[in-house]
């Protein structure tokens, strides 16, 4: 279909390591003039759901800065746009539960917030996991959790947990995987 919107100017507001915002001048689908304030990420998120053999999988809690709450989620990170995706989901996966995987699947693609951001989103599946140490970024003061899988799907289905790529990724999971919920 072709892009009704139509872009006159683009003035950078705002840059930094994570993100760039810009305000765009545009021609409005309906034909008027408008602006459009737009949030680039500079990475793309890398969510894990890593699977035990006996069906368990790890959860990360951390303080949420941006929403001044504390938030479950499963382990992720951001990768590069022009990084390799997997190797980032390695990374992340170590660096925030200490576990290595040697089966990787990948389990879905998403767009975040798409009505403000370009921010992309991927999800992968772990497994025939190894235990190790974690190594935490500097901004990061995580607790880990490992628990029965079906657990971790309560707390996304009940409101427990609020993070989309991690309710996201456990729901499709647990479509897909049945016997894991």
């Amino acid at each position: 279909l072709k892009n009704p919107w139509q872009t006159l100017a683009v003035r950078e507001a705002y840059d930094n390591p994570w993100i760039r915002v810009t305000a765009e001048d545009v021609i409005k689908p309906s034909g008027g003039p408008g602006i459009y304030g737009k949030v680039s990420f500079k990475n793309r998120a890398c969510a894990i759901v890593p699977i035990a053999a006996n069906g368990d999988t790890w959860l990360v809690g951390q303080y949420r800065y941006t929403l001044n709450i504390y938030s479950w989620e499963v382990p992720m990170g951001g990768v590069s746009r022009d990084g390799d995706l997997l190797a980032g989901a390695r990374r992340e996966l170590r660096e925030e539960t200490g576990l290595t995987a040697e089966r990787w699947q990948r389990l879905l693609d998403c767009h975040v917030s798409n009505s403000i951001t370009d921010e992309t989103g991927v999800v992968y599946v772990a497994e025939e996991l190894t235990e190790g140490e974690p190594d935490f970024d500097d901004t990061e003061d995580l607790q880990i959790r490992r628990l029965p899988f079906r657990e971790a799907l309560a707390m996304a289905m009940g409101g427990e947990m609020t993070d989309l790529l991690s309710i996201t990724a456990l729901m499709k999971l647990a479509i897909l995987r049945p016997e894991l919920a």
